[in-house]
């Protein structure tokens, strides 16, 4: 990658950064409650009138939040009262396409809030919960959804009226199908034709006064039994409904139980916890669209999706003796818990368009595909296939205010890059080595704004484009944005950011750029005060066709002439996720961590190795069906450069991570016994059998497919190989990672008769520690570890 003058300044002017002598940290201050540090500001949205913005602090020594209101003038903020929370907002306003009201849904209720004047208008006040509020096209009408019904709402009439009301269930009044048995027994007695002749007339009379009474509610629309309904969505003119469904009684696989041991009745309790990796594959699902205006129903083929019949995994199927797939591949319209498809179902404002995002349970292939609406048919506008896997992130998408144009992000250039589709001619609004996401569009769709990293990976702003083309430029210079919103009056950005001993805050930027507000610093007087090792992002070449691999390095400001430094190397946890950024870490106790480590003589790295996010596809899919080994590959690199650049002792040389990282420290444990001389894997994963189905089949497909890749990435299958110091720490209802993947390897342990290792329990943690108690004492154990070996 070829770096720009201002990342070459940056990265000179790291050492530098790092002359301020360092303020000494303890460990038991490392591992206290963040409070010390100051709230973040997790989430921050804007006021009605555009002038003021609100946000969550939480309170010192408390779980209690309170809500804070903010003039964007950057005056002080101020508590909103208890009695005073209902007449704020909440984040996420729809609006209205005229831009005088916004609709907003809160503690599930609907709310109506007038731009100009400011009234509030409730729409809803039931003990069912109502979501999904939308304008219709008209724009004055309101349509929201509870379960999967949906109901509208107009000012004149203000009541809310079912629209539709679909049920799985056979319709009651439907006329049995052919049966030579019944119709014998109906032409032999007149009684009982008689009798059935009467309940159809009662049923067309009842049909007749529904249709004919304004002021009854409608017809359920029955779409069957031995289904469930999974999402439901309105179109906006009313006339449509889009219907994603499953069957009933689908195999999920089996669930597992987890122990729980230490509980307040005092008996061991048994918690259900998630099914295992291939165990059973997502339940497929097929769509139904309703035409409202007359209860007609059609069901929707995936047959028009281009590739929908080709099975990518057919050779791998042949080599394990399975049978072939037949006829399309099983594909999933909506994610669990989305019950209005609010992720991947979208209609245009005026209703006349539709597209739909579908995916094959193998992630292989994703479609964006508009319905016909008079043929309930697809039409495929947009696929991005993947010979690996389709990534979980940069698949937003929607139609523009014309109507016409979709917008769309993909992966297909190899990084995330937002396109238009008009009149059939796709055209790509950004390109380049780098990544734009969360699309936000100006309210008369002529600009986009996103969130780029255009300068290097870690550095993240607010960037926008015109639809009609051009360069995309950079809006802020805040290096660490989190992300931004659109003000409701369309003329500024309130933006969260952060730096790496900055917890997230929020500053107001006009969307022509320029100069930023800062509302926030949240950070407690005594964090603030403190000195600390700033990192140093560097460049670590790759000696296996990686390019480089971008890193924080966290070292003394000068290096003693002629000394070894003993070496540790952090691994971030969730594979796909960015640790070396600008802006403040997910790891920000390991920072402080490293701080403590470098006070006692060691200098540490931290890498974003290959399958890390903020880096495009390549890097991202490098992994695929060999977990660990890349991973290692660049770890191998690190630690050659921690030995030519920063005076690192080859001999003493520790690694330690958790979760995907607690995975890495076993991979480097065990397959470069050479290299580490100790390593800590905290809630680590030791076979990956043993994950979810989500996660895992992207990357090594299952376990029945492709059982080599499996065994190839799994650390328990190089156990045998530990000759170093292993510490494992692991919660023991950890309900991500299985507590039982770190007792299946200590048992394995035990029976190769290995040495030098020990297992930490923690009986009322889960993945993520709690307590500062049990993160004192896990990083204690890690600290004597490094201690013990390395020194």
């Amino acid at each position: 990658m070829r770096l720009s003058p201002v990342v070459l300044a940056l990265l000179a002017a790291a050492p530098a950064l790092a002359q301020t002598a360092p303020t000494p940290i303890t460990l038991d201050q490392s591992m206290a409650h963040p409070d010390w540090i100051g709230p973040p500001v997790n989430s921050a949205w804007w006021a009605w009138d555009s002038r003021r913005v609100h946000y969550p602090l939480k309170r010192a020594g408390s779980p209690i939040t309170d809500t804070y209101v903010q003039s964007i003038d950057g005056s002080a903020a101020a508590v909103i009262k208890d009695t005073e929370l209902s007449g704020i907002d909440v984040a996420g306003l729809t609006i209205s396409s005229d831009r005088r009201r916004a609709l907003f849904v809160r503690n599930g209720d609907v709310f109506e809030r007038d731009l100009s004047s400011g009234t509030l208008t409730q729409i809803s006040r039931s003990a069912e919960t109502e979501a999904d509020a939308q304008y219709a096209s008209d724009g004055r009408t309101v349509q929201f959804r509870v379960d999967n019904n949906w109901y509208r709402w107009n000012p004149a009439e203000r009541i809310a009226v079912p629209v539709a009301l679909p049920r799985a269930e056979k319709d009651p009044t439907a006329a049995p199908g052919k049966d030579l048995l019944r119709e014998q027994q109906l032409r032999l007695s007149s009684t009982l034709q008689r009798m059935k002749d009467d309940r159809e007339a009662q049923r067309a009379r009842g049909k007749t006064l529904r249709e004919s009474d304004p002021t009854r509610a409608i017809a359920p629309v029955y779409v069957g039994a031995g289904v469930q309904i999974d999402a439901s969505s309105l179109s906006p003119n009313g006339r449509w409904l889009l219907l994603v469904l499953s069957d009933k009684d689908a195999d999920t696989g089996r669930a597992g139980k987890m122990p729980k041991y230490v509980t307040e009745s005092g008996y061991e309790e048994m918690e259900d916890v998630r099914t295992r990796v291939g165990r059973n594959w997502p339940v497929a699902q097929r769509m139904k669209l309703v035409d409202l205006s007359d209860g007609s129903q059609r069901d929707i083929a995936y047959d028009s999706l281009p590739g929908i019949a080709t099975d990518p995994m057919a050779a791998m199927r042949a080599a394990q003796k399975l049978d072939a797939l037949k006829g399309n591949r099983a594909v999933r319209v909506v994610n669990e818990g989305d019950n209005a498809g609010a992720a991947t179902i979208r209609w245009s404002a005026d209703g006349s368009q539709l597209a739909v995002q579908i995916r094959a349970i193998d992630n292989k292939d994703r479609w964006i595909a508009g319905v016909d609406f008079a043929g309930g048919k697809l039409r495929s506008l947009h696929r991005l296939t993947d010979p690996a896997w389709i990534n979980w992130n940069f698949n937003d998408f929607g139609w523009l205010p014309d109507n016409r144009t979709l917008w769309y992000l993909s992966e297909e250039s190899g990084y995330s890059h937002l396109y238009t589709l008009s009149n059939g001619k796709a055209s790509a609004l950004t390109s380049g080595a780098w990544e734009a996401s969360s699309v936000q569009w100006s309210a008369d769709g002529a600009t986009a704004y996103f969130v780029c990293n255009q300068k290097w990976p870690g550095d993240y702003e607010v960037c926008s484009v015109a639809r009609s083309g051009g360069a995309a430029r950079e809006l802020t210079a805040l290096d660490g944005v989190e992300d931004f919103s659109l003000s409701p009056d369309g003329g500024k950005l309130l933006v969260r950011y952060s730096s790496s001993y900055m917890p997230p805050q929020a500053a107001v930027v006009p969307v022509s750029g320029g100069e930023a507000t800062r509302l926030t610093d949240t950070r407690t007087a005594g964090f603030k005060a403190r000195n600390w090792i700033q990192p140093q992002y560097v460049q670590v070449p790759s000696t296996h066709g990686a390019g480089v691999v971008w890193a924080k390095l966290y070292r003394p400001a000068q290096l003693e002439p002629g000394k070894k430094y003993p070496v540790v190397m952090f691994v971030h946890g969730a594979g796909y996720l960015q640790n070396v950024s600008s802006r403040y870490p997910n790891y920000y106790r390991e920072q402080m961590f490293h701080n403590l480590l470098v006070q006692q003589g060691y200098v540490v790295l931290d890498m974003d190795y290959r399958a890390s996010e903020g880096y495009g596809r390549a890097w991202r899919t490098a992994i695929y069906r060999q977990m660990g080994h890349p991973e290692l590959e660049d770890y191998l690199d690190g630690v050659k450069w921690m030995v030519e650049k920063q005076q690192g002792d080859a001999a003493k040389v520790g690694i330690y991570g958790g979760s995907y990282g607690g995975f890495m420290a076993f991979m480097g444990l065990f397959r470069a016994p050479e290299t580490f001389v100790a390593g800590a894997a905290l809630r680590p994963v030791s076979d990956w059998t043993s994950y979810n189905h989500e996660y895992t089949s992207n990357i090594l497909n299952t376990p029945e497919l492709d059982p080599e890749a499996y065994r190839k990435s799994s650390p328990i299958e190089y156990a045998q190989e530990l000759r170093g110091h292993l510490l494992i720490c692991h919660g023991m209802i950890d309900d991500n990672v299985f507590y039982q993947d770190s007792v299946r390897l200590a048992q394995r342990l035990i029976e190769l008769k290995k040495d030098h290792w020990e297992l930490a329990s923690y009986p009322l943690e889960r993945h993520s520690f709690v307590q500062p108690d049990a993160w004192y004492d896990e990083y204690r154990r890690i600290y004597q570890l490094f201690e013990r070996t390395l020194k």
